[in-house]
């Protein structure tokens, strides 16, 4: 097959796709009516999130019969398009899941103790240690919205440090729940009830903008921590409600 990257990955990754015959290629960075021509050509194309597959990908590649991302989500994938066309997508739901978890713990662990900013102090040549004395996760509650693998992950370590779970996911019963050890709630208990909330949702239009005026209102003197893509917390409000 011949087989187009768009996006960097592994150089073990495409020694392997080489080393399985296939004639590989890749344009980085490519955009545009410069995507359009690379993948005119193409059997495969690999993207993570910098591509935007959309319907005039499609259309410009014929021979197009697999869309391969490198990681989790497939938003920047027009699936709709896709499926017109005949076109398989398929992610690696698995890729970055562990990854992704303990980010969300250096995350929370960075935003309880303030620890950018008590470094910036520091770079600043100031020691402000009696202004950062921050919080303990030990006893605080963990919102999740989201609990898919990602959010199963976080909640486990999060969960071990001494953190009270309760999670919104219409998707996820109340056994499994259970057996992370967190309560399942709806949307708006789950935010109202966290001290700290961390979001593990795709971007999907029943997901943009999730986290918005009223839900960062909630969250008043609390910690949102998002791991997951920005479009989930709508920007505008966010920069309202950090003023």
């Amino acid at each position: 097959m011949r087989v187009l990257i768009t996006d960097p990955i592994a150089d073990a990754g495409i020694e392997r796709l080489r080393g399985a015959g296939h004639d590989v290629a890749t344009a980085y960075d490519a955009e545009g009516e410069d995507l359009l021509d690379a993948v005119s050509t193409a059997d495969a194309l690999i993207v993570r999130s910098g591509t935007d597959v959309n319907e005039a990908v499609f259309d410009a590649a014929p021979d197009l019969q697999i869309v391969g991302r490198a990681g989790i989500g497939v938003d920047n994938i027009d699936i709709d398009a896709a499926t017109e066309h005949g076109v398989v997508v398929a992610n690696a739901p698995e890729g970055n899941v562990r990854a992704a978890a303990e980010h969300t713990v250096g995350m929370a662990f960075a935003a309880a103790r303030s620890i950018p900013q008590a470094h910036g102090r520091m770079v600043d040549g100031a020691w402000a240690k009696g202004e950062f004395l921050g919080t303990e996760l030990n006893g605080k509650t963990l919102g999740i919205v989201g609990l898919g693998r990602v959010g199963q992950e976080a909640a486990k370590r999060l969960g071990a440090l001494g953190m009270e779970l309760v999670a919104y996911d219409p998707y996820i019963s109340e056994d499994r729940a259970d057996q992370i050890g967190a309560e399942l709630v709806e949307l708006e208990a789950c935010i109202e009830r966290a001290e700290f909330l961390t979001v593990h949702v795709p971007l999907t239009d029943e997901t943009e903008g999730l986290i918005s005026e009223a839900e960062l209102a909630q969250m008043e003197d609390g910690y949102v921590i998002n791991v997951a893509r920005g479009g989930v917390v709508d920007e505008a409000a966010l920069a309202e409600a950090v003023d």
